[in-house]
């Protein structure tokens, strides 16, 4: 059993709150939350609003708490059974959480730091970021290449085959989403974040995570956890740290994390913690052979421990 934790974009009002109402261990982790940040996370969780829940300083210590909340539930019950984790982009940082590297505290002061930075580098340094889906008749690296020769644009996500995501300077973004059309891309839909994240332009990020990095408290993870940045497994906490700093600017390149996981663990079940579906849906495309579930609301997680 592979563990997978979602990244940014899958936060919405409302979640979690089925599960710290069903479950003393998930309220204890939004306790716990709330506690550490020095805010009502839970309530911002559980009740919105969704523009301030949309903010990047506060998604990802949102979706880190739910996916925290998920595995407090059932570690007791499957925690014997996990052979590994990962998560797109933030979800890096839950699933070191869920693999005993991070304490719940450290983490959530970790990507709540790393929201702000990111949140404050795009004000500093206006980006955009747009999805490419399809085949289109140049790669993905030709059209960045043609539209900023100098490095403007650049791919962030590899999250299908068909599915990547670009970063980069607004007009250079703009100019490879023009040639994606032209190139004939199914579909080319510009995403609504306040930064051009993982790529060159979040640079000034890197000093504030990497101080951030140091104070928190490490320990080897429990079991492999598969790096965005290289794709693979990571067994020690100084490595870790290293690529965290290098995922800022670096692309997630999921579609060699989920193939190199299934290689080394043949027909597993992923399951991917928190709220949403993404994981789960990208990895019937890319591993299907494997079989992938979501436990985020009550009822997957009442399934979860009875299976």
């Amino acid at each position: 059993m592979i563990l997978l934790f979602p990244g940014q974009g899958s936060q919405k009002p409302g979640m979690a709150k089925d599960l710290a109402d069903a479950f003393p261990q998930a309220k204890a982790v939004f306790d716990r939350a709330d506690a550490a940040l020095g805010m009502s996370l839970s309530s911002l969780c559980f009740e919105g609003p969704a523009e301030a829940l949309l903010q990047t300083n506060n998604a990802q210590p949102a979706l880190l708490a739910h996916s925290a909340a998920v595995w407090a539930i059932v570690k007791d019950h499957i925690g014997a059974r996990v052979t590994g984790a990962s998560g797109h982009s933030l979800g890096e940082f839950s699933a070191y959480h869920a693999a005993g590297a991070l304490p719940l505290e450290d983490a959530l002061k970790l990507v709540r730091t790393r929201g702000q930075l990111m949140f404050e580098t795009g004000q500093q340094v206006p980006g955009a970021m747009a999805a490419i889906l399809g085949h289109p008749t140049r790669t993905i690296e030709e059209i960045c290449t043609e539209a900023s020769p100098t490095g403007g644009v650049v791919p962030a996500n590899y999250n299908t085959l068909e599915q990547v995501v670009i970063s980069g300077e607004v007009p250079a973004v703009e100019r490879a989403m023009e040639l994606a059309r032209q190139y004939g891309a199914k579909k080319v839909v510009r995403l609504p974040v306040s930064g051009a994240f993982h790529s060159p332009l979040m640079a000034p990020a890197v000093a504030g995570l990497t101080a951030a990095l140091e104070t928190a408290r490490w320990r080897d993870p429990s079991v492999p956890v598969w790096s965005n940045v290289t794709g693979e497994a990571i067994g020690d906490a100084g490595t870790a740290k290293a690529l965290l700093i290098r995922q800022l600017t670096s692309p997630v390149r999921w579609v060699e994390v989920v193939r190199n996981m299934a290689a080394r663990f043949p027909g597993t079940t992923f399951v991917e913690m928190g709220t949403g579906h993404v994981l789960s849906a990208l990895v019937r495309r890319l591993a299907p052979d494997c079989l992938s579930v979501t436990c985020g609301t009550v009822p997957e997680v009442e399934a979860l421990l009875k299976a």
